[in-house]
């Protein structure tokens, strides 16, 4: 990880000056009364990074989920979801002491001032995974059927794209206090849709459950379930926006347990109304009927795809600040025109691979797997490899696993597990898959798994011979 100064004005105070500073910024402000911009701006405790967590962690993901329960079967879809729910809090923990740590050793070793810094892990370019996902579900718009369909959804990823460019405005993850709560509001609007309009529209005629039955597809399936609880990624940031980043270490932990409430529901629901309906089907609203319910979980979601993309982008956009050497400046328009070079590569490959759905288990497979399973498990035993550094850890291990043994023994699991099953039969199934995708649907594809507008007619009966 390597400190990076930026510009803004500072935000996080040292570990040990927390409890003085929070008292002298409560002070504060019940002297000067209620601040607006405040409340709705700069958000930096522990609610603001609950909130941030749940909110980031599902988002286009929740329509694919269903897909993946139609190639991987109701009880592996489940099972798997908490697995992986639980291994993505458990790494999110030790990305959080790992963060901790480092922080104490660079304020020993050369006491180092955070207040105007802001951290970033240097995987952190690998952002460009998730960045370019946010665009994948106005590619899939018009296949919905909505009545705001436009000619075909590559416009919305014309329209959408430049929507998002306008993230390169906000500051830092300390400014998206109102975006996450109005972010987790419209991700819980959606899953449960999904869940009452499955419900109600009731099971199709005929419908089976067959899954799984190929291997391809249960582990494409499996690794897009590894995607949804790897939004992790930002772990790093949202603690550095908090004014007591110790506070963190359970934060990702209790964010999963509500998502698992969004998640569950709505993937099951889907599956069972509609079954292996669902194979065809990436994105769950294009079964659902037409409805201004429908509508509404339609546009939430888009507009929460540029809350998400405005958090997976700014770790890339600090570090492309420090490139090009305008990290320092003050200037909020200078530092919005620097950060677009970023926006328009990613903007441009979601035209070219508009795949909604099968993309997430690549991505999932290729970059999760590694940036947010595989990395920190094994940072953390280098980290604590000798005597010394376990002796004078910041951060101890866990009351439940208490045994520096058996957490290296734990993270020795995470490791080989997500390399053998996600890496390497989950990289397989989602690249064959994809690959599939292109020889289907091509490159720069108007409309994702669209229904033709104007099917062929039915062949015409012969004419009857003449006697």
């Amino acid at each position: 990880m390597v400190p990076q100064k930026q510009g803004e004005e500072a935000i996080v105070p040292q570990c040990n000056e927390t409890e003085r500073d929070g008292k002298e910024e409560g002070d504060a402000e019940e002297n000067s009364g209620i601040n607006v911009k405040r409340l709705l701006w700069h958000g930096g405790s522990v609610y603001d990074a609950w909130f941030s967590c749940a909110s980031n962690q599902v988002a286009q993901v929740l329509l694919t989920l269903p897909y993946s329960f139609s190639q991987l079967g109701m009880l592996s879809g489940i099972i798997l979801q908490i697995f992986y729910g639980l291994l993505g809090s458990w790494t999110a923990y030790l990305i959080s002491v790992l963060y901790v740590e480092y922080r104490t050793r660079k304020e020993k070793e050369e006491n180092a001032d955070f207040k105007n810094h802001v951290i970033q892990a240097t995987i952190s370019k690998t952002f460009w995974r998730f960045d370019y996902n946010k665009w994948w579900l106005s590619s899939s718009f018009h296949g919905c059927g909505s009545k705001f369909s436009m000619g075909c959804s590559r416009t919305w990823t014309y329209i959408f794209g430049a929507c998002c460019a306008t993230t390169v405005f906000i500051p830092s993850f300390h400014n998206y206090r109102i975006w996450s709560f109005l972010g987790l509001g419209m991700t819980t609007y959606t899953a449960w849709y999904l869940t009452a309009a499955a419900l109600v529209h009731g099971q199709i005629e005929g419908v089976q459950h067959t899954g799984p039955t190929k291997l391809v597809l249960y582990f494409t399936g499996a690794t897009n379930i590894l995607y949804t609880f790897g939004g992790h990624a930002v772990t790093v940031e949202i603690m550095h926006a908090m004014w007591k980043p110790q506070k963190f270490k359970y934060i990702y932990l209790l964010a999963t347990l509500y998502v698992f409430t969004l998640t569950l529901p709505s993937a099951a629901a889907m599956y069972w109304a509609f079954g292996d309906l669902l194979l065809n089907h990436s994105n769950a609203f294009s079964l659902l009927p037409k409805s201004g319910w429908r509508d509404s979980a339609v546009i939430l979601m888009l507009i929460h795809q540029f809350i998400t993309f405005g958090f997976a982008s700014t770790p890339l956009y600090f570090v492309w600040e420090k490139v090009i050497g305008v990290h320092d400046t003050k200037s909020i328009c200078l530092r919005a025109v620097a950060r677009l070079p970023v926006v328009i590569p990613i903007w441009f490959l979601a035209i070219i691979f508009p795949f909604f759905g099968p993309i997430n288990s690549a991505v999932g497979a290729l970059l999760v797997s590694f940036t947010v399973y595989i990395i920190p498990a094994a940072a953390h035993m280098l980290t604590y490899k000798s005597a010394a550094a376990r002796q004078d850890a910041a951060e101890k291990p866990p009351f439940f696993l208490p045994s520096w043994t058996a957490m290296y023994v734990v993270n020795a699991l995470v490791v080989v597990w997500v390399l053998i099953v996600g890496f390497g039969f989950g990289g397989w199934a989602s690249m064959s898959n994809f690959v599939k995708q292109v020889d289907n649907f091509g490159l720069f594809a108007k409309c994702y798994q669209c229904a033709p507008k104007n099917p062929p007619p039915a062949a015409a009966a012969p004419a009857p011979a003449r006697t």
